[in-house]
This record gives C-alpha cells, structure tokens and sequence, in this order.
C-alpha cells in the first residue's frame, strides 16, 4: 500500500492556490515548510528606471528609520526606549530583506503558518519561539511583530519589528537565566499568531503574555508602540505603491537586490583567493558545565566559477561555501543557537557585514548595504542536529550571542587566513548587566543595560573604543538611570589599558562603577571573561571581561561572567570592566608619537606603554616624555626574546588555561 503525500508529510496545494503555499520539504525543526520564498518577482533581465529605483530605496530607508523612530518615542521599558535594542526590517512578498540599514528578523515563520492570501488590512502577527522562528529569534526577550503591506487587496510586502524586551518570564528576572537547561526554564515562547486582526487586538493573547511578564506595564506598552509603529510603516509603503504601481515598484525591488549581488561578487568576493581555509574559535562556558572550549568552526571555501543552483537560488559565478563541521556539541547551558533553518538565511545576513572589511577603502565599506543580494553568493553547510548551531528542541538559547557574536571572529578570522591578514582583529561588543531588587518606595525594579566594548585593530587604524555591535544601541544613561534605580553611577569610562597592544591598538572598553543605595542582586550574562578578544599578524589580545564587587573592600570578590543573583549590599561598588579589542600588527612597530598619545589620552598607562609596546616614559600624563634611546634598547630586547615560530593569531592568556596548557591552536599558523 502506497502512502499519500500527506500521510509522508507534504503539504499539497488546493486548485487555485497561490505559489506561495506550494509544498516544500520539512525545515530543520520538523514542520512544513509550505511557502515559496526568495525568487524573483520580476523576468530576468526586466529594466526599470534608474531614477524610480533610487526613490524606492530611498523610500525604503525613511520609512525602516520612521518605524525605529516611532518605537523609540513610544515605548516604554528602558531596553527599547533608551538603550535602542530593537530593529525594524521591510521585506517583499517573497520574504526578501529589502533594506540595509540594519539586520531583521524573518517572515517565514509567519507565511509558513499564515497563507498570504488569508491576510487582511489591519493584520499584526507576533512571535517569539526560538524553535519555530526560522532561526530569526535567537531568545525569548526577543519579540518580533510582523505587519503585512496591502496593494489593490493583495500582500505585497512586510514591515516587521523585533526587539529585546525586558521580561518574559523564566527563572529570574530578565528571562535570561544563565543555568537554564531547557527552553521551558526561559520564559513564555509564542509560535507564530495573529495579534491584531483586522486592527483589533487581541487581548486574550495580550493578557497572557503580560500575566507571564515581571514587567507587565513595560511589556504591554512596548507592543503597542511595536505594534503601531508598523501598521504606520505599512501605510506608507501602500502609498509607494499606489503612487507607482505594483509592476515598476517590484521590479525596483528586484533592481536593488539584484545590484548588492553584483557589487558583493565584484568588490568583495574577488578580493579572497580562490581555495580552503579553515580557523575556530570559542565560547569559553554555558553555565552549566565547568569552563570549557566550545568550538565554533568555520571551513571556508571561494569558488570563482561555482555552477549556476537555480533550485537555491545560486547563480553562476564566484561563491563563498561556510561549512560548520567540527562544531562543538550542543551545550546544556543556555548559548546554543538555532542557525540552520532556510539554508542558513539569518544567519548569512548576520555575517555578512563582516566582509565588508575588504571593501577598497573604509569609505566604501560604509556605502556597502547588506540585504537579500548576498543571499546567493553564500552557501552554508552544517552538521548533523546536536551542535551549537543546530541544537535540538528544548535545548537552552537565552545566551546564544555567545555562538553568534563568536561566528562574527570565527569568520574574520578565516578570511584574515586567506587575505594575509587584512581583516580587523577581534571584538566581544556586547553583554548585559544589571540589577535588581526594590527600589526606594519599595516596588520591584530591573535595570539592565547592553554594554559595549572595544573594536578590533585595523590594517589602517585602531580599533574603536566602547562601540555597540547593535546598530544605534547605546549605554543607559546616567541620569535617567539615577533618577529611576536605587543606584549612583560614579564612574563612565574607559577601561585603561583593555586595547590589544599592536601596530594598530584595539580599542578600549567601558570601566563603570555602580554605588548601590539599597540592598540588591547582580546579573550578568557575558563571555571573554576567561579568553580575549584575539589579536592578529603580530597584535596581542585585549583585556578580558572581568566584574568585581566592593574593590577595595574588605568583602572584594570577582563575579562570574554568567551570574544571575549576585548580592550587593546597599553601599557596595559595582565594578564593571568590559573587553578590549585584538590588536593588529607588531606592537613594536607602534609609532612613539602614537604611545605617547595614548599616555596623554589616559588609553595607555605608563607600564602598559613599556610591557606592551616597549617605550619607557617618564612625566605626568598630561606632559609624558619619551625616552627614545632607552626605548630603542628595550624593544631590541623584547625582540631578541620572542620566539620564531609565533602563531598568526593571540589568544591571550587564557587560552592556555582550558586548552591544558597550549598557546595556540593547530588552526592559528598560516
């Protein structure tokens, strides 16, 4: 007896039914996958005016950056409103990523389980399921709210929103509880609904999700704003469409995704030499388990004349394949991550930035957009379900910008293998702190912040001190924080000498202390606390995350980098220092005029100027004075010790200390 195809699991399509539901085969998680997604909407080869394109992209940006705008003013929990952890993205009706100004989530999920043509004007979808988001949420804080675009009655793109909001739910306050070992201890998980329909919200949905919330007011508001802000971003581009019809806007789309392919493969893809590279790096714990080196690899293969994969979507031409063998297995603490859904899609506009490194000049890279168009030059391949990166359900996720904060070095780092180093060193740019406990009238409070931290040296200039890998995020700042929390901030700065030392330095990242006036708990979820930021051709790591309580005290003590319930006694000093940025190049080779300049900046301290870059000076930091001839001596000495067969990458010290005692890595030499 032969099976139907839905006894095997096909999802098959009514007469009459659009493309879109059209059967596909069952995603890494199990469920149908039953869209078409990513082909063009326009005949190869279509023409538009050059004109229009340029007021569609336009468009596009303005309306991306109204939506960023409204959910800033409107919202309410500090996590969106101050500190700017959220992200909008506008998508065409194949589920493309139009836009480049920031990376989004997906809107898979929701066509996978919503068909386009049962939508309706005033329809708001939400999600937050890590497991069935396609890979574009990669934890719970992460809401994401999906509004589709109307033309003439037809779905013909999407406005969506997704940001870190402060509470869900889960074992501790911010559902981010570091010892988790499964999704369930994490907070409330929503697979894809309807939120809004037909511009009535749904309340039932609404009460469960704020009842589930530490932070219910917070959490009730920011939708709302994230609600709103897109059903307005959806208006406008219903106004691009009726001003220029669907044909000529749609083939602008086209036009536009079509030139970041072309100049992706002819600026950047041809600067890499065609061959294999293999390099790896790693997450240093998961909160469960002792310390340990959970392996993140990269296999990367340049191809200039892969043949044309219509079926994916690849043209003919230069491709770069990531292959993720050799990944460590999934880990039973929380910072796995669900990359391996839709070949990878998330996660290729995620890494893609990183290439923009080999753009001409740095002027260029900044021009360069990331959107669908690198989609095709990318092929990704991972291993079995189980690792890292393609964990199995309910496997833990809350602090998975461990994998992929760490994939952006792993990447640079082999690409910096294959270019002779001509990628910027490492940086770990962000982590969350906070506190937490009854504030001065005796209500619950949460204060949590994304802290960033130094940049990797460059080929061509340092690295940039206390940057936010988030786009527009920032530091909460001191005076709000002071006027709501229980807390005086006493110190924003820089954490002197965290840069990597090198021919071009890292940059440096934040020191900030915190005076507790109550009684209070600690949080932290952050890694590089044990390993660095690693330093290329020659450059040194940079310092490492390190929190200490009460320095000084009698009751000083480091904090664990994954901490959830740290106590604080009203009184005590929070210090929190984050990491500083890989250099690049030999650090004997920095210019005296550059050390002295960094002495006077304060980035420097007159002994890391002598142990890290060998110049001797004397003076005060306001008016240092170089000992030329003493420092030509001591870096002649420096150089005498160093041995021949120095690895291509730092890792700094710590590496030794989970690697039972090796310096290197056997994919550290080139």
């Amino acid at each position: 007896m032969t099976a139907t195809p839905e006894a095997q699991g096909q999802v098959l399509p009514l007469p009459g039914d659009p493309a879109y539901v059209t059967a596909r085969p069952a995603n890494p998680a199990g469920l149908p996958t039953a869209y078409e997604h990513g082909g063009r909407l326009t005949p190869e080869g279509s023409t538009v005016d050059p004109i229009l394109v340029e007021i569609v992209q336009g468009t596009l940006a303005s309306v991306e950056m109204e939506v960023e705008t409204a959910i800033g003013r409107t919202s309410r929990s500090p996590m969106i409103r101050d500190a700017h952890d959220f992200r909008a993205g506008i998508h065409d009706r194949q589920l493309r990523k139009l836009t480049g100004r920031s990376y989004s989530a997906l809107v898979h999920p929701v066509a996978r389980d919503f068909p386009l043509a049962e939508m309706q004007e005033g329809d708001v979808f939400f999600h937050n399921d890590v497991y069935e988001s396609e890979g574009g949420i990669g934890h719970l804080p992460d809401l994401c709210v999906t509004v589709p675009v109307f033309h003439e009655g037809e779905v013909v793109a999407f406005v969506q929103a997704f940001g870190h909001h402060d509470d869900i739910g889960g074992g501790c306050p911010g559902s981010m509880p570091s010892g988790a070992t499964s999704v369930y201890e994490e907070g409330l998980a929503v697979p894809p609904i309807k939120l809004w329909d037909q511009g009535v919200p749904n309340k039932s949905a609404l009460r469960i999700m704020t009842r589930n919330s530490r932070m219910p007011d917070s959490l009730a508001a920011d939708l709302d704003a994230e609600c709103s802000a897109c059903l307005m971003g959806a208006r406008r581009l219903g106004e691009l469409f009726a001003r220029y019809g669907r044909d000529q806007i749609e083939a602008a789309f086209d036009a536009i995704l079509d030139a970041t392919t072309e100049t992706y493969r002819r600026e950047i893809l041809s600067k890499i030499p065609d061959g294999t590279y293999v390099w790896e790096d790693y997450a240093e714990h998961d909160g469960v388990d002792d310390p340990k080196l959970h392996t993140q690899r990269i296999t990367l293969t340049k191809v200039s004349d892969a043949p044309a994969d219509p079926e994916h979507g690849r043209p003919a031409g230069p491709r770069l394949i990531l292959d993720f063998t050799g990944t460590a297995p999934q880990a039973k603490g929380p910072i796995n991550h669900c990359g391996d859904y839709v070949g990878g899609n998330f996660l290729k506009k995620w890494l893609a930035p990183i290439l923009r490194n080999l753009a001409d000049t740095p002027e260029r890279m900044a021009e360069l957009d990331v959107n669908e168009g690198i989609v095709p030059l990318i092929e990704m391949r991972f291993p079995e379900k189980g690792t890292l990166l393609t964990p199995i359900h309910p496997g833990p996720t809350n602090a998975r910008t461990f994998v992929i904060l760490r994939l952006l070095g792993v990447l640079a780092g082999v690409v910096a293998k294959a270019v002779d180093g001509k990628m910027p060193a490492d940086q770990e740019t962000i982590r969350y702190t906070g506190v937490y406990g009854h504030d001065r009238d005796g209500n619950d409070y949460l204060m949590r912040e994304v802290l960033g931290g130094g940049s990797g040296g460059r080929y061509y200039a340092d690295g940039e001190d206390t940057i936010h890998v988030v786009p527009d995020s920032r530091n909460l700042p001191t005076e709000f924080t002071e006027g709501r929390f229980p807390f005086i901030v006493e110190r924003l700065g820089l954490a002197v000498d965290s840069g990597g030392a090198g021919r071009y330095r890292g940059g440096l990242g934040y020191e900030k202390h915190i005076r507790m006036v109550k009684d209070a708990h600690f949080m932290s979820i952050a890694d590089r606390s044990i390993l660095a930021c690693w330093g290329v051709k020659g450059g040194k790591a940079g310092a490492p995350f390190q929190v200490t309580i009460d320095p000084g005290g009698p009751e000083e003590r480091e904090v664990d980098a994954l901490a959830d319930a740290e106590p604080i006694r009203a009184g005590q000093v929070v210090r929190i220092r984050t990491t500083g940025g890989g250099g690049w190049g030999d650090p004997l080779e920095r210019p005296y005029d550059e050390v002295e300049r960094d002495l006077r900046w304060g980035k420097v301290s007159f002994e890391g100027a002598r142990t890290a870059y060998g110049v001797v000076a004397s003076g005060t930091k306001d008016e240092p004075v170089i000992d030329v001839a003493a420092s030509d001596a001591l870096r002649g000495q420096l150089r005498g010790d160093r041995g021949e067969d120095a690895p291509f990458f730092d890792r700094g010290p710590g590496y030794a200390a989970l690697a039972g005692g090796s310096a290197a890595s056997e994919y550290d030499y080139v």
